[in-house]
């Protein structure tokens, strides 16, 4: 697992959990946490970075998802996401689901995880390199360290 500290570009959102957001025990189904990083995603791929036909050939081979804390009807979150390895045909993005403090409870890390696109053109049926200007976007910047994965999640403990 990547520690989304360290990646870059990052971008994140803010949402307020809706009914529509819930499962019968009244705390978010399991889908809505890939919602909201599907909205951070194009809020840093088409918005941040203007890669505006990133969506239409970037098909997903693999996400993982570690939940960690219930998030309530009416709770706010934000969701951020964050490259953390760009290969040849590749990339994989970490990302973080927090919880805001409700209803008298402290917010923290409701889920953790990454997802990995693939990069396949329009009219191709197998994995290419990627364009430059994705590779120009998402490249880290100069005297930017890379991320240090360790298999743990981020750590939300406090001392």
């Amino acid at each position: 697992m990547v520690r989304l500290t360290g990646t870059h570009p990052q971008a994140s959102i803010e949402r307020t959990v809706e009914w529509v957001d819930t499962d019968a025990s009244g705390h978010q189904h399991n889908s809505a946490i890939m919602r909201w990083v599907e909205a951070a995603e194009a809020e840093l791929f088409l918005r941040s970075l203007g890669l505006h036909n990133y969506f239409p050939v970037v098909p997903r081979i693999h996400q993982e998802i570690h939940f960690k804390a219930k998030l309530w009807f009416g709770q706010r979150i934000t969701a951020t996401v964050g490259v953390s390895k760009l290969g040849r045909t590749s990339m994989t993005y970490a990302f973080e689901v927090q919880g805001h403090a409700h209803d008298g409870q402290p917010g923290g890390l409701a889920a953790y995880g990454t997802v990995t696109v693939v990069h396949v053109p329009l009219g191709s049926a197998k994995a290419q390199p990627w364009p430059a200007m994705v590779l120009d976007a998402v490249r880290p910047l100069p005297n930017t360290k890379a991320p240090s994965g360790n298999g743990n999640p981020p750590s939300t403990s406090e001392s």
